[in-house]
Protein backbone atom coordinates (compact mmCIF):
# COMPACT_ATOMS: atom_id res chain seq x y z
CA UNK A 1 0.00 0.00 0.00
CA UNK A 2 1.03 3.99 -0.41
CA UNK A 3 -0.29 6.09 1.64
CA UNK A 4 -0.87 10.31 0.02
CA UNK A 5 -0.31 12.66 2.34
CA UNK A 6 2.72 12.97 5.63
CA UNK A 7 1.85 15.06 8.79
CA UNK A 8 -0.04 13.80 11.42
CA UNK A 9 -3.34 12.17 10.67
CA UNK A 10 -0.57 10.02 8.33
CA UNK A 11 0.91 9.13 11.64
CA UNK A 12 -2.29 8.08 13.08
CA UNK A 13 -3.63 6.38 10.04
CA UNK A 14 0.06 4.15 10.01
CA UNK A 15 -1.20 3.04 13.68
CA UNK A 16 -4.08 2.03 13.13
CA UNK A 17 -2.95 0.08 9.55
CA UNK A 18 -0.38 -1.57 11.38
CA UNK A 19 -2.97 -2.91 13.82
CA UNK A 20 -4.57 -4.67 11.26
CA UNK A 21 -0.96 -6.76 10.70
CA UNK A 22 -2.59 -7.36 6.78
CA UNK A 23 -1.33 -4.78 4.92
CA UNK A 24 2.59 -3.48 4.13
CA UNK A 25 3.11 -0.04 3.52
CA UNK A 26 5.44 0.83 0.69
CA UNK A 27 5.86 4.56 1.47
CA UNK A 28 4.45 7.69 1.30
CA UNK A 29 3.41 10.35 -1.39
CA UNK A 30 3.84 14.27 -0.24
CA UNK A 31 5.63 17.21 -1.43
CA UNK A 32 8.70 17.03 -4.14
CA UNK A 33 10.52 18.89 -1.24
CA UNK A 34 9.74 16.20 1.22
CA UNK A 35 11.47 13.23 -0.66
CA UNK A 36 13.49 11.25 1.51
CA UNK A 37 11.56 12.40 4.83
CA UNK A 38 10.41 9.59 6.98
CA UNK A 39 7.05 9.63 8.83
CA UNK A 40 7.85 7.08 11.82
CA UNK A 41 9.36 4.15 9.84
CA UNK A 42 8.84 4.87 6.76
CA UNK A 43 10.27 6.99 3.55
CA UNK A 44 8.24 9.46 1.40
CA UNK A 45 9.13 7.89 -2.11
CA UNK A 46 7.69 9.93 -4.55
CA UNK A 47 4.78 12.66 -5.14
CA UNK A 48 1.40 13.60 -7.05
CA UNK A 49 3.53 12.77 -10.27
CA UNK A 50 3.49 8.85 -9.30
CA UNK A 51 0.33 7.63 -8.69
CA UNK A 52 0.17 5.67 -11.84
CA UNK A 53 3.54 4.34 -11.45
CA UNK A 54 3.10 2.84 -8.10
CA UNK A 55 -0.53 1.59 -9.71
CA UNK A 56 0.86 -0.16 -12.30
CA UNK A 57 3.39 -2.20 -10.03
CA UNK A 58 0.20 -3.11 -8.03
CA UNK A 59 0.15 -1.45 -5.54
CA UNK A 60 -3.00 0.20 -3.79
CA UNK A 61 -3.70 3.32 -1.90
CA UNK A 62 -4.99 5.49 0.87
CA UNK A 63 -5.36 8.96 1.23
CA UNK A 64 -3.84 10.36 4.04
CA UNK A 65 -3.41 14.07 4.08
CA UNK A 66 -5.68 15.62 7.21
CA UNK A 67 -8.91 17.54 6.82
CA UNK A 68 -9.30 20.95 9.29
CA UNK A 69 -12.26 22.61 7.75
CA UNK A 70 -11.83 22.01 3.71
CA UNK A 71 -11.98 18.76 2.20
CA UNK A 72 -10.51 20.14 -1.20
CA UNK A 73 -6.65 18.30 -0.36
CA UNK A 74 -8.56 15.28 0.25
CA UNK A 75 -11.32 14.81 -2.20
CA UNK A 76 -8.52 16.01 -4.96
CA UNK A 77 -6.47 12.87 -4.46
CA UNK A 78 -9.41 10.87 -4.20
CA UNK A 79 -10.25 11.91 -7.33
CA UNK A 80 -7.67 11.59 -8.97
CA UNK A 81 -6.90 8.36 -7.80
CA UNK A 82 -9.85 7.47 -9.15
CA UNK A 83 -9.52 8.79 -12.34
CA UNK A 84 -6.56 6.37 -12.90
CA UNK A 85 -8.97 3.44 -11.77
CA UNK A 86 -6.82 2.84 -8.90
CA UNK A 87 -7.21 0.23 -5.59
CA UNK A 88 -8.24 2.33 -3.20
CA UNK A 89 -8.39 0.88 0.28
CA UNK A 90 -10.87 0.95 3.67
CA UNK A 91 -9.49 0.92 6.49
CA UNK A 92 -11.41 -0.15 9.83
CA UNK A 93 -9.16 -0.59 13.37
CA UNK A 94 -8.51 -3.50 14.77
CA UNK A 95 -10.25 -1.41 18.09
CA UNK A 96 -13.00 -0.07 16.46
CA UNK A 97 -16.55 -1.42 16.71
CA UNK A 98 -18.59 -1.50 13.44
CA UNK A 99 -21.82 -3.39 13.29
CA UNK A 100 -22.28 -6.21 10.59
CA UNK A 101 -25.05 -4.34 9.60
CA UNK A 102 -23.32 -0.90 8.28
CA UNK A 103 -21.86 0.36 5.56
CA UNK A 104 -18.44 1.49 5.01
CA UNK A 105 -17.52 3.45 1.93
CA UNK A 106 -14.57 2.97 -0.32
CA UNK A 107 -11.47 4.95 0.94
CA UNK A 108 -12.41 5.77 4.59
CA UNK A 109 -10.79 5.19 7.61
CA UNK A 110 -12.31 3.93 11.02
CA UNK A 111 -10.11 5.57 13.79
CA UNK A 112 -8.90 3.33 16.60
CA UNK A 113 -12.40 3.00 19.59
CA UNK A 114 -15.02 4.23 17.20
CA UNK A 115 -18.04 2.78 16.74
CA UNK A 116 -20.23 2.54 14.11
CA UNK A 117 -23.91 1.06 14.80
CA UNK A 118 -26.44 -0.78 13.00
CA UNK A 119 -27.87 1.08 9.46
CA UNK A 120 -25.16 3.51 9.45
CA UNK A 121 -23.50 4.63 6.05
CA UNK A 122 -20.11 5.73 6.01
CA UNK A 123 -19.50 7.72 2.37
CA UNK A 124 -16.23 7.50 0.84
CA UNK A 125 -13.11 8.72 1.42
CA UNK A 126 -14.02 10.20 5.20
CA UNK A 127 -12.15 9.75 7.87
CA UNK A 128 -14.18 8.76 11.66
CA UNK A 129 -11.79 9.90 13.95
CA UNK A 130 -10.48 8.08 17.86
CA UNK A 131 -13.53 7.18 19.79
CA UNK A 132 -15.94 8.90 17.53
CA UNK A 133 -19.44 7.33 17.91
CA UNK A 134 -22.01 7.01 14.80
CA UNK A 135 -25.18 5.47 16.25
CA UNK A 136 -28.16 3.58 14.36
CA UNK A 137 -29.18 4.79 10.98
CA UNK A 138 -27.01 7.70 10.86
CA UNK A 139 -25.76 8.87 7.49
CA UNK A 140 -22.24 9.92 6.50
CA UNK A 141 -21.89 11.32 3.18
CA UNK A 142 -18.01 11.45 1.24
CA UNK A 143 -15.09 13.25 2.30
CA UNK A 144 -16.22 14.28 5.42
CA UNK A 145 -14.12 14.24 8.65
CA UNK A 146 -15.87 13.19 12.00
CA UNK A 147 -13.56 14.34 14.36
CA UNK A 148 -12.10 12.73 17.74
CA UNK A 149 -14.99 11.49 20.37
CA UNK A 150 -17.45 13.32 18.38
CA UNK A 151 -21.45 11.73 18.84
CA UNK A 152 -23.70 11.60 16.24
CA UNK A 153 -26.92 10.43 17.19
CA UNK A 154 -29.52 8.39 16.16
CA UNK A 155 -31.36 8.85 12.10
CA UNK A 156 -29.07 12.10 11.55
CA UNK A 157 -27.61 12.82 8.06
CA UNK A 158 -24.62 14.73 7.45
CA UNK A 159 -23.88 15.49 3.85
CA UNK A 160 -20.92 16.15 1.71
CA UNK A 161 -17.50 17.65 2.51
CA UNK A 162 -18.23 18.54 6.40
CA UNK A 163 -15.88 18.67 9.29
CA UNK A 164 -17.67 18.05 12.82
CA UNK A 165 -15.09 19.22 15.52
CA UNK A 166 -13.65 17.22 18.29
CA UNK A 167 -16.06 16.74 21.46
CA UNK A 168 -19.60 17.62 19.55
CA UNK A 169 -22.95 16.40 19.85
CA UNK A 170 -25.63 16.09 16.99
CA UNK A 171 -28.76 14.78 18.45
CA UNK A 172 -31.27 12.17 17.08
CA UNK A 173 -32.87 12.92 13.37
CA UNK A 174 -30.88 16.25 12.70
CA UNK A 175 -29.48 16.93 9.05
CA UNK A 176 -26.15 19.24 8.97
CA UNK A 177 -25.64 19.88 4.89
CA UNK A 178 -22.87 19.87 2.54
CA UNK A 179 -19.69 22.04 3.13
CA UNK A 180 -20.30 22.80 6.77
CA UNK A 181 -17.71 23.46 9.77
CA UNK A 182 -18.76 22.92 13.07
CA UNK A 183 -16.23 24.01 15.44
CA UNK A 184 -15.37 22.06 18.42
CA UNK A 185 -17.78 21.20 21.69
CA UNK A 186 -20.93 22.42 19.52
CA UNK A 187 -24.26 21.02 20.41
CA UNK A 188 -26.85 20.66 17.83
CA UNK A 189 -30.09 19.94 18.33
CA UNK A 190 -32.04 21.28 15.19
CA UNK A 191 -31.27 20.63 11.39
CA UNK A 192 -28.29 22.70 9.79
CA UNK A 193 -27.81 22.74 5.80
CA UNK A 194 -27.17 26.43 5.15
CA UNK A 195 -23.16 26.25 4.27
CA UNK A 196 -20.95 28.12 6.77
CA UNK A 197 -18.96 27.96 9.67
CA UNK A 198 -20.74 27.14 13.08
CA UNK A 199 -19.72 26.77 16.36
CA UNK A 200 -20.98 26.95 20.54
CA UNK A 201 -24.19 26.13 22.42
CA UNK A 202 -26.35 26.84 21.13
CA UNK A 203 -25.20 26.73 17.65
CA UNK A 204 -24.22 30.21 16.14
CA UNK A 205 -23.20 31.18 12.61
CA UNK A 206 -19.54 32.26 12.50
CA UNK A 207 -19.22 33.16 8.71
Amino acid sequence: MVLIGGGGHCKSCIDVIESLDKYHIIGILDLPSKLGDKILNYEVIGNDDDYLKYKNEGCSFLVTAGQIKSSKLRRTIFENLVAIHADIETIISSTATVSKYAKIGKGSVIMHHSVINTGAKIGENSIINTKAIIEHDVSVGNHCHISTNVAVNGDSKIGNNTFIGSMSCISNNVKIGDNIVLGAGSIVISDCTNEGVYAGTPLKKLK
